[in-house]
């Protein structure tokens, strides 16, 4: 639709005064045929009154009964007066009805507009999004390219089939009939979609009936994709599972490794004292024989049990780990959901602040994340009485000497006086703690030849943590 173009200034004048001079024109050659009046200047008031506004309309409206007066002789003063009183009212409401059509003009094309940008981002949505539409009998009558690709199909081809053949156990009759006291909805939960490949899809289904529904287009159905959602789900469950499960057995490798140390020195002190004890009761002489060999005998599973405490005191030393190149990027980012269980439960806000360049170690993948897992959670636990409790992990490239992870947080910090003996096992300051988490971190930073420190953040005040991870060919 064309806009009626306005003219403004000078230009509006100009339009008047030539109006009226063409009108008069026209007048002037209808007075071969007859008399007229005021009729021919009603062509000069719609002309200025459609495209300018209301003083040059005025202007034409004066020039005119000027005009007419100056160059059409009247009978009396009256006859004249009443002409052009005529002629003005007359022509004012032509005036008026046109600038009231130029009002519903415009109107017109704001609505065309709006109607435009509607119907293009209605196209635009529909493009994106997997919509079908459905016949009263659940028939597919259309799908958006979206809902195709989706469902890997053509949508000429599906046109008239069941979209329970796509989405099993969907039944609109049924739905429908449930709803005859309400509006029509799809249950709530996960529905099972089929490709012609075989592939499942996880799927979430919004239905609503048209505002004038027919037997043809009866229900629309907005499809979400939930299969990616899922399954990150899943590997985050299955990640955490086996975190879970290689902390376990850290700890118990770590409490091995304690009580091996702690138990070998009493053993080691009982056999001594039934040593000397042996050899008070030979003096004795036959009598004590019994109690001797009762002796010999309890040395000896004394002795076997601080062999077998050796023997596994020795694996857990220098047992081997399955290493290789790893990018501690990958390795962060694939503990965002455990970071976000983390933080929810504590009401912690953890943020990560990780260099992706120069990132590659060598490291065994599950060992590392479980060291960095328990870090964050202590972290998050030590700022739990801040009134903004804020935990950073950040990463750095140490150029050829390797990458540096630091935890930060914005807790009390850890007292100097503790610092020396915080990595020591059985070592803690909760009341429920076993002493063996930081214990079993250090373990595990330092079988894969890095280190691992504390301090105070510069950045947030509290405790900061710091990992230092070789190289792949220095590890």
């Amino acid at each position: 639709m064309a806009t009626i173009r306005t003219y403004r200034g000078w230009r509006a004048y100009l339009l008047a005064i030539l109006s009226v001079l063409a009108c008069f024109a026209l007048r002037a050659a209808l007075e071969t045929i007859g008399q007229f009046y005021y009729l021919p200047m009603v062509p000069a008031v719609v002309i200025t009154a459609m495209l300018a506004r209301r003083a040059p309309t005025a202007l034409a409206i004066t020039l005119s009964v000027i005009g007419n007066v100056l160059l059409v002789p009247r009978e009396s003063v009256t006859d004249t007066a009443v002409n052009a009183g005529l002629f003005i009212a007359v022509g004012w409401l032509v005036a008026e009805i046109c600038w009231a059509q130029r009002r519903m003009h415009r109107r017109s094309m704001e609505l065309t507009r709006t109607l435009a940008g509607r119907n293009a981002v209605l196209d635009t949505v529909l493009a994106t999004v997997p919509v079908v539409i459905l016949d009263r009998e659940g028939r597919i009558r259309r799908l958006t390219p979206a809902a195709a690709s989706l469902f890997g199909v053509d949508s000429a081809s599906t046109a008239g089939r069941a979209f329970g053949d796509l989405v099993h156990g969907f039944d609109l009759r049924r739905l429908d009939g449930k709803a005859s006291n309400g509006p029509l909805e799809a249950p709530t939960g996960h529905w099972i979609g089929r490709r012609p490949d075989g592939r499942p899809l996880i799927l979430s289904l919004q239905m609503g009936v048209m505002p004038e529904a027919s037997e043809e287009d009866y229900a629309a159905v907005c499809v979400t994709d939930l299969t990616e959602a899922e399954l990150a789900t899943e590997r985050a469950r299955d990640l955490d599972i086996q975190l879970h499960h290689v902390w376990r057995l850290n700890s118990l490798g770590e409490m091995a490794a304690t009580l091996a140390h702690e138990l070998n020195q009493p053993l080691s002190a009982a056999t001594t004292y039934m040593q000397a004890s042996q050899r008070d009761i030979e003096r004795v002489g036959l009598i004590g024989q019994s109690a001797g060999r009762t002796l010999e005998l309890a040395k000896g599973q004394i002795l076997r049990a601080g062999t077998i405490i050796r023997r596994m005191r020795d694996m857990l030393t220098t047992g081997t780990r399955s290493m290789g190149s790893e990018t501690v990027s990958s390795m962060i980012e694939d503990l965002g959901p455990a970071f976000a269980l983390i933080g929810r439960d504590r009401g912690v806000e953890i943020r990560t602040d990780i260099a992706s360049s120069d990132d590659v170690v060598r490291a065994e993948r599950i060992q590392f994340q479980q060291a960095l897992i328990n870090l964050v959670r202590n972290a998050a636990e030590a700022v739990a009485d801040q009134a903004k409790p804020v935990v950073v992990i950040r990463g750095r490239p140490l150029g050829q000497e390797g990458y540096r992870v630091t935890v930060e947080d914005n807790g009390p910090g850890i007292p100097g006086g503790a610092i020396e003996n915080i990595f020591r096992p059985m070592t803690t300051t909760k009341s429920s703690g076993m002493g063996l988490g930081l214990s079993v971190t250090r373990t595990i930073v330092e079988s894969h030849n890095g280190t691992l420190t504390v301090g105070r953040s510069e950045a947030l005040g509290g405790a900061a943590f710091t990992v230092d991870l070789p190289r792949g060919d220095e590890a």
